[in-house]
């Protein structure tokens, strides 16, 4: 795991590149054109839960007193309200899937967006968040920060729900949607695989992975 400040990225506060030699490994199937919908799906579920331990890994945790089968002992547990994990739709349930497997326990909100191919920025259709996410740690789930507009929507409907302490995940992030994300929401730190070269034309990232979406559901 790196933290790499974002320009070198930009001069903002740091994003967390989790560079663990199986998350690249597994990233590089990914980006293939020829890897099919299954195998893709498969593979992204096995890095968020790989993204899931770093992440998580300041959780806090309390003493309890158990009994193992040899003695009395006191042992840590988590402490306090768990985790919600809030999917912007569509393609942050290919990241919300693996998350579960490691978090069964975390509220699961929603928050639907799509970018408007004209302007790129987010438009919200759907929003739907735990009553009590103020007391939870939010973790927000999106595969790709491209041109940063949905990730920055998705936290601005959390925070306003009263949600103070948020973190959000990506597989893939551009300088270009890191700017405008951390400028946005500079309290908000970013856990990442990747951040590639640059956004394209029509704000896609290069060398990225293509739409995500599309290659998680099979739908191009």
């Amino acid at each position: 795991m790196t933290t790499t400040d974002t320009a070198s990225v930009t001069a903002l506060p740091p994003t967390v590149v989790v560079d663990h030699p199986l998350i690249q490994h597994k990233l590089t199937l990914m980006r293939r054109s020829r890897t099919p919908a299954n195998e893709f799906r498969l593979l992204l579920r096995e890095i968020s839960m790989l993204l899931a331990y770093e992440v998580t890994r300041d959780m806090p945790l309390e003493l309890t007193e158990i009994e193992t089968p040899l003695v009395t002992m006191q042992a840590p547990i988590l402490s306090g309200k768990k985790l919600c994990l809030v999917s912007v739709l569509r393609a942050g349930g290919g990241i919300l899937e693996g998350m579960l497997e490691i978090l069964p326990a975390a509220r699961v909100g929603h928050v639907g967006l799509y970018r408007d191919p004209v302007s790129l920025q987010a438009v919200e259709y759907y929003l739907k968040l735990p009553r009590d996410i103020s007391e939870r740690t939010a973790i927000v789930l999106d595969p790709m920060l491209a041109t940063g507009n949905s990730a920055a929507a998705a936290v601005d409907q959390v925070k306003a729900a009263g949600c103070q302490s948020i973190k959000f995940v990506c597989l893939i992030a551009a300088p270009e949607g890191l700017k405008v994300f951390h400028e946005a929401h500079p309290d908000v730190p970013v856990y990442t695989a990747a951040v590639d070269s640059h956004l394209n034309d029509h704000g896609y990232i290069v060398p990225g992975i293509g739409d995500a979406g599309d290659r998680i559901f099979g739908t191009k």
